[in-house]
């Protein structure tokens, strides 16, 4: 049921790549089925996140290879890669409504996989952002295509749990690619500077990228092997784009538009929780992209020991946020019917608290413990803003609407990284003071995500009653 201010239902599009039937009539997937396909959407997680995490921390080798500033390193590490998003994100998940998932999903991680290679022979600056842009762009339908695919395969009451599992991806990439990273440049930093390969001359860090890239393509093949399963649409479904539409109609339904409608439609209840995403995004990548750089100037270490000390301190508190999330989001639930909205606030106010300590710290220890209990608070609460966004969104455009509440994830926390380098450069002005401008971003952005996160709970169990009440 697509959301609008009164219960009567607004159009409902039949998918054409899978039966679509009412969901009450129909059966649900064998769960065998469904766990082999979040076991490799948790494969295509893990790979994005290592190419991510292993990119962040070659960051300081790019800026000295190709005699970068802050603000170009920023630049790199972040609004590089959604630049395509901005552009071809939302018409790129809509075929996650329209076509078979697992293609698409398989497209899009082959992409991430080639394109990763390729920037290990980017010549200069300039190519290696257009490799960023296109790792951007095969990224783009994943998370969208994976949350519907998973919320056809699985009853309601499992959701919490897989998407808990789906976190495994981002926990995996992560921490292996901290510390995988590190030993890789550790590694590299032995061999000759530079080498010749198809005729190009390539740092010696930059084998690392091809390195990483290449598993993209196997991940692929065994996408190929993931049953679709039927979408599950409210009773009386037709279709939101008729056959007879103009081709104008057709290329509007590829933009969003009917998505970003409907959120206008409850926009009370989607802004502020858009809102609180955007900005703790903008926190948590921005600091994640910059924690190298920080801790190298800072106190002084190598890749490998920051490696060595932040891989372990990241898998624990991921691990322990995973299921402290779980547990607390539960507990609140028999309480109050916001729970996941509730929860994400409170948990929100832990994450501003340590985000601004971490630069503050006397010791590089200290700073990275910090960090890992950002990342605790951060993975606590996001399984419960996912299962929030599901709830409320509309299925017949969940994809597109998911693509639209992770765009602001995505492209707010690239935003993150470019911002800190600006600041770092036109209000710091001493790259040895970096964080400088991590506090100064901080103080500024999680105080105002929080605030918002909070200002969020009414509408959101005003929403969730009103579902309930037309049968949803």
């Amino acid at each position: 049921m697509a959301i609008a201010p009164a219960a009567a239902s607004a159009p409902i599009e039949a998918p054409a790549d899978a039966e679509c039937f009412p969901a009450g009539d129909m059966a649900w997937p064998s769960e065998k089925a469904g766990f082999y396909a979040l076991f490799v959407i948790i494969l295509a997680t893990f790979l994005s996140f290592f190419d991510m995490t292993v990119f962040a921390m070659l960051a300081e080798r790019i800026k000295v290879s190709f005699q970068l500033s802050d603000t170009q390193l920023g630049f790199l590490l972040g609004p590089a890669t959604v630049l395509a998003y901005v552009f071809i994100g939302i018409p790129l998940a809509r075929l996650v409504d329209i076509f078979p998932r697992k293609y698409v999903l398989s497209a899009g991680i082959g992409v991430i996989g080639a394109i990763t290679a390729l920037g290990g022979l980017a010549q200069n600056f300039t190519q290696f952002v257009g490799t960023r842009l296109f790792v951007g762009a095969g990224g783009s339908a994943h998370g969208p295509g994976s949350y519907s695919m998973l919320a056809d395969y699985f009853r309601p009451m499992r959701i919490p749990l897989v998407f808990a599992l789906l976190q495994l991806g981002f926990i995996g990439g992560s921490t292996l690619g901290t510390w995988g990273g590190g030993q890789l440049i550790a590694m590299t930093g032995h061999w000759p500077e530079t080498s010749e390969f198809l005729g190009l001359a390539i740092f010696n860090w930059q084998w690392i990228l091809i390195m990483v890239g290449a598993p993209g393509l196997v991940i692929a093949l065994l996408f190929l092997f993931v049953k679709e399963p039927p979408r599950r649409n409210a009773p009386g479904v037709q279709r939101l784009v008729p056959e007879n539409a103009s081709l104008l109609r057709k290329a509007i339904a590829f933009t969003g538009f009917d998505a970003v409608r409907a959120i206008n439609q409850r926009g009370h209840v989607f802004y502020p929780l858009f809102a609180a995403l955007a900005l703790s995004a903008t926190e948590s990548q921005g600091l994640g992209a910059w924690r190298v750089p920080f801790v190298l100037r800072t106190y002084g270490w190598s890749e490998a020991e920051i490696g060595n000390i932040l891989a372990p301190m990241l898998l624990v508190a991921m691990l322990l946020g995973i299921m402290f999330g779980g547990a607390f989001v539960t507990w609140l639930g028999k309480r109050h019917k916001d729970a996941n909205i509730r929860a994400a606030a409170i948990l929100f106010g832990g994450t501003t608290i340590v985000s601004i300590a971490a630069p503050l710290m006397p010791t590089g220890e200290l700073a990275l413990g910090c960090m890992a209990l950002g990342a605790f608070f951060g993975l606590a609460g996001a399984p419960a803003q996912n299962a929030a966004i599901q709830r409320i969104a509309p299925n017949e455009m969940r994809g597109q609407v998911t693509a639209i509440y992770l765009f602001m994830f995505t492209f707010f926390g690239a935003m993150g990284s470019f911002l800190i380098g600006l600041v770092a450069d036109y209000v710091v002005g001493d790259s040895h003071r970096l964080w400088q401008a991590i506090l100064i971003t901080a103080s500024i952005v999680m105080p105002a995500a929080t605030f918002f996160m909070w200002r969020g709970i009414r509408p959101y169990r005003e929403e969730v009653e009103r579902l309930e009440a037309v049968g949803r």
